[in-house]
């Protein structure tokens, strides 16, 4: 099989945010895509079982997507690209709204917002998809969206938080199976260990 033959497909990059018990979480995706055209309307986003906002969305049974504009700063893209929920409030840099739900979006460098109530999710495996029915929908500025290839063409590496990994090489790199950190190095040294999950080598797999 020859995985490159995926590099043909583009993907949009939004960020998905989630608040429960009182903590907000959130991460960058390339998996948001809508799957109906017509009442109620749906939409479907695919998330790392792993990841901090992944467990708030279940808590929540609700989240809300901002579609990122191409000019979204790198800045951005590394704060809830690279860094867990873990460690602190990723929001708190940001003008930041809340929906109806309760659940955190950013204005910065935003196109629009579109929250959804969880209807089903799917078992992935390491990944589960959420279902969700669209309860609000807001145009929050004017552009065109950040799609992974704008991204990956200005020198940007794809988030671990993404679904679908890709590299300007083809598939170079080693992914943690853990949190889907992909390590961009041909080999991987004795004693390596995630930077985000600190998870040891023998948890990566060669891409």
């Amino acid at each position: 099989m020859d995985r490159k033959a995926f590099n043909t497909l583009n993907y949009g990059i939004s960020l998905v945010g989630a608040a429960a018990e009182g903590k907000r979480n959130g991460c960058v995706v390339n998996s948001l895509h809508q799957a109906t055209s017509s009442t109620p309307y749906k939409f479907t986003v695919t998330m790392n079982k792993s990841n901090e906002t992944t467990k708030t969305i279940l808590k929540a049974g609700s989240f809300a997507a901002t579609v990122l504009s191409r000019e979204c700063p790198k800045e951005l893209i590394n704060q809830f690209g690279y860094k867990s929920g873990r460690v602190g409030d990723k929001f708190t840099a940001y003008e930041v709204g809340t929906d109806e739900a309760g659940n955190p979006y950013v204005k910065d460098h935003a196109l629009a917002r579109i929250s959804c109530r969880v209807v089903e999710q799917l078992d992935l495996g390491s990944y589960l998809l959420f279902v969700g029915e669209v309860t609000e929908a807001e145009v929050l500025g004017e552009g065109i969206g950040l799609s992974l290839d704008d991204f990956k063409n200005s020198g940007g590496s794809t988030p671990p938080a993404a679904t679908v990994y890709r590299t300007l090489e083809g598939n170079e790199g080693w992914k943690c199976t853990i949190c889907g950190y992909v390590a961009e190095k041909e080999t991987l040294p004795e004693g390596y260990q995630c930077p985000l999950c600190r998870a040891n080598r023998d948890k990566f797999v060669k891409l």
